[in-house]
């Protein structure tokens, strides 16, 4: 293995490619220690370290956005604001007959699709700066009295949204100029960025002691987290990699003498088609009422029917109380979103069409309507089942964190969202590398 990845070094074009995308990462992270110019930073350390309520929530947004929303940084939005923008022309286009039009003329309406995608980023991020700066600068008493003023806060939203923007120029250039996708490796720099502090913060809470005492986390805990997480790894890869092969055959075609096709070959369909957005469009959700009941809950004293229902749906989707619900709605809301993100996705018909305009058929199958019929039948068996992965890998945080006492933001790191990001980024970044590396005659890294 060490070879391997010696010979990647002895390729001029990809050293420059991984230098420019470590250093174009190296950026990204040094912005994330630059603030803001209107803190109060002694009353930010204090809510910093505080756990629970509008910190945990931050917490879980940050992870899917590669941002730092806690310290309130110049890349405090991270690149959420451009993933939106994106998920939102994506579902325009499946209904809306000008966006889908423009996605069919190939790469010129895939470059004004693009800078459509920035302009709704830079509308999306005055937005969100703004209320993120009101609700939690201004609503955590974080802003310094010298600087509250509505200029200042201008002077700050502007700040953010630049931040952002330069964020999605960064991703751009490691598209261009590096390897791998730039926003995603962003977004896997932010998520691993957080991992030496999660172990650091597990090991402060653990005991020394087999079984732990004083309500800590012993050794056997521990290697009960080690052993779960190299399992739920395992998983992860043996998901992301699963294929249903469809068998399918060419038409044979005679020029003259010579008889061309009638070869078999397959069609790859991905276990897990919808990929990590339905754990995002449920957890992204899912804040929506837990926002709502939480400032409800603490705006309501009464001890009759209103105050109680208040509390008990403000326990259930802050996950203190009753678990069970927030998981239960949690698995209903990812399988309802892999059907519809898969049938945006996946379209059987077109692809039963391409199969027919090319002199392909799939065996026992007529082309056309019937073959679209077969391929929507298997594609909603397997969506099913990588539907019951995801549910799966998205609760493991919240039944680690309830069973084991550790807390949510460590144990998040043993399933949902970041795991997903991680691997799936990682093998895409691989499978970039072993292209340069084949191309050049050499082997692949994951080949024998």
């Amino acid at each position: 293995m060490w070879e391997k990845v010696k010979v990647i070094w002895k390729i001029p074009e990809l050293r420059t490619k991984i230098g420019l995308t470590l250093l174009m990462l190296a950026i990204y992270r040094v912005g994330f220690q630059i603030q803001v110019p209107i803190l109060d930073h002694t009353k930010l350390q204090n809510v910093a370290q505080q756990r629970g309520g509008v910190g945990d929530m931050l917490e879980a947004v940050a992870m899917l956005s590669a941002s730092r929303l806690r310290d309130v940084t110049i890349f405090g939005l991270g690149i959420m604001p451009y993933i939106s923008a994106s998920i939102i022309f994506q579902l325009l286009a499946s209904v809306y007959p000008p966006l889908e039009q423009l996605q069919k003329e190939g790469e010129a309406g895939r470059k004004k699709i693009n800078e459509y995608t920035r302009y709704a980023t830079c509308i999306l991020c005055l937005f969100q700066s703004w209320f993120y700066i009101q609700s939690y600068v201004v609503g955590q008493g974080l802003i310094s009295p010298a600087f509250d003023v509505w200029y200042w806060k201008l002077t700050t939203v502007l700040t953010m949204t630049a931040g952002t923007m330069f964020l999605m120029w960064l991703g751009e250039q490691i598209d261009e100029f590096g390897i791998g996708n730039g926003i995603s490796l962003l977004i896997m720099a932010g998520i691993l960025a957080r991992m030496p502090g999660a172990g650091y913060d597990l090991l402060q809470t653990a005991s020394l002691d087999l079984s732990g005492s004083g309500g800590k986390l012993g050794i056997a805990g521990l290697i009960v987290l080690a052993a779960m997480f190299v399992a739920v790894v395992t998983g992860v890869v043996f998901i992301t990699l699963g294929q249903r092969r469809i068998s399918m055959q060419s038409a044979k075609h005679v020029r003259g003498r010579r008889v061309f096709g009638g070869t078999r070959n397959y069609m790859p369909l991905k276990v897990n088609q919808a990929g990590v957005m339905p754990i995002i469009f449920a957890s992204s959700l899912l804040m929506f009422p837990m926002i709502i009941f939480s400032n409800l809950a603490n705006i309501t004293t009464d001890d009759w029917w209103w105050g109680r229902t208040v509390h008990w749906f403000s326990d259930v989707f802050s996950r203190t109380e009753h678990g069970y619900i927030y998981n239960l709605c949690y698995l209903i809301l990812i399988y309802f979103f892999c059907y519809f993100w898969t049938a945006i996705t996946f379209n059987p018909k077109d692809m039963a069409d391409n199969l027919k305009n090319f002199g392909s058929f799939i065996p026992g199958y007529r082309p056309g309507k019937r073959t679209a019929d077969y391929l929507e039948k298997v594609m909603v068996r397997i969506t099913y089942v990588g539907a019951g992965f995801l549910a799966i890998v998205a609760i493991i945080p919240t039944i680690v964190s309830g069973s084991l006492g550790v807390n949510y933001m460590i144990a998040s790191f043993y399933g949902g969202t970041s795991l997903l990001i991680a691997v799936s980024v990682a093998f895409d970044l691989v499978q970039k590398i072993d292209s340069h590396l084949v191309m050049r005659n050499y082997t692949g890294l994951l080949e024998k």
